[in-house]
């Protein structure tokens, strides 16, 4: 199985256009595979090196979706974990994040679309740098009712372990913010201190919000994921 951090060959990724999904690196997202050309990519890609790269459809997608509709720039490219072929030809698969990317062009004469990319230049910033933003992150974390769910405990152990902050955020970006095209902006975002402070400032809107309007004693399903 390929190493889902190894960002591989960027010549030409295919591309996965969805309206509602933003990848993150370090995050897995589960896909369901029935569309015929995605089938064919699906094949493809399990062939060769698994690599698949997630991309947002612009607004109007609906007018063209079965053609080449306009997507945004900045994609996420993953590598397939697991899989499995259904006896209808559909595929199941787990697709990991691990490289924020550039659609430099379009290349290929598959029924998908495939892209030449290129790794997307950030502005990297130190742990020390980013020590604040994950004070804050423990603190939301430490709140009861986020502890008595699943995946509160797990980002608590997150934050406790030796996981960069930066990787911390895109993994909260992707498993608790809800707007689309803010998902999109951060993931597009290069400079990483900024990106993980303007993540951090929209999962304390959302704690804060869910604070006002959930009682301090009602208790959260631990299952919730």
């Amino acid at each position: 199985m390929s190493d889902p951090t190894d960002q591989g060959d960027l010549s030409a990724v295919p591309l996965f256009p969805l309206p509602n999904v933003v990848l993150f690196p370090r995050a897995i997202l589960p896909l369901h595979i029935f569309e015929e050309r995605y089938k064919e990519m699906t094949a493809d890609v399990l062939f060769g090196n698994r690599q698949i790269a997630m991309a947002l459809l612009r607004p109007g997608w609906e007018h063209n979706y079965h053609g080449r509709p306009g997507i945004e720039p900045v994609v996420c490219v993953g590598t397939i974990l697991s899989h499995e072929r259904l006896p209808d030809g559909r595929y199941n698969f787990l697709l990991q994040g691990h490289t924020r990317a550039v659609i430099v062009r379009e290349v290929g004469k598959r029924s998908y679309r495939m892209a030449e990319l290129a790794k997307l230049a950030v502005k990297p910033a130190m742990e020390i740098d980013l020590a604040d933003e994950r004070r804050r992150l423990v603190e939301l974390f430490d709140d009861g009712r986020l502890l008595a769910t699943g995946i509160g405990r797990r980002f608590r152990e997150l934050l406790g372990s030796p996981i960069p902050t930066a990787d911390v955020a895109d993994l909260i970006a992707f498993n608790f913010l809800e707007d689309v095209d803010l998902k999109q902006s951060l993931l597009a975002d290069a400079d990483v201190r900024r990106r993980v402070n303007r993540t951090v400032d929209a999962f304390e809107s959302l704690h804060s919000a869910l604070q006002a309007a959930v009682p301090a004693t009602l208790g959260v399903d631990p299952n919730l994921n």
